[in-house]
């Protein structure tokens, strides 16, 4: 009971030519910089977000 055959001659000796020159550069859009949050309280952010939802925030406490 078997998916295919699996012949090990064909997995050594894999020599692939490639050319670096349309790699994908990972670092090409690298920055450095700093991310700041500020809000008063964990209460406070959850009715905003009710507020953009547009849900009643009011009827949960």
């Amino acid at each position: 009971m078997g998916f295919g055959s699996y012949d090990e001659s064909e997995q050594k000796d894999q020599n692939v030519d490639t050319d670096d020159s349309e790699a994908v550069n990972v670092h090409e859009n690298d920055h450095d910089g700093s991310v700041e949050f500020e809000f008063d309280d964990e209460e406070s952010l959850i009715d905003r977000l009710h507020d953009m939802k547009g849900d009643g925030a009011d009827d949960e406490s």
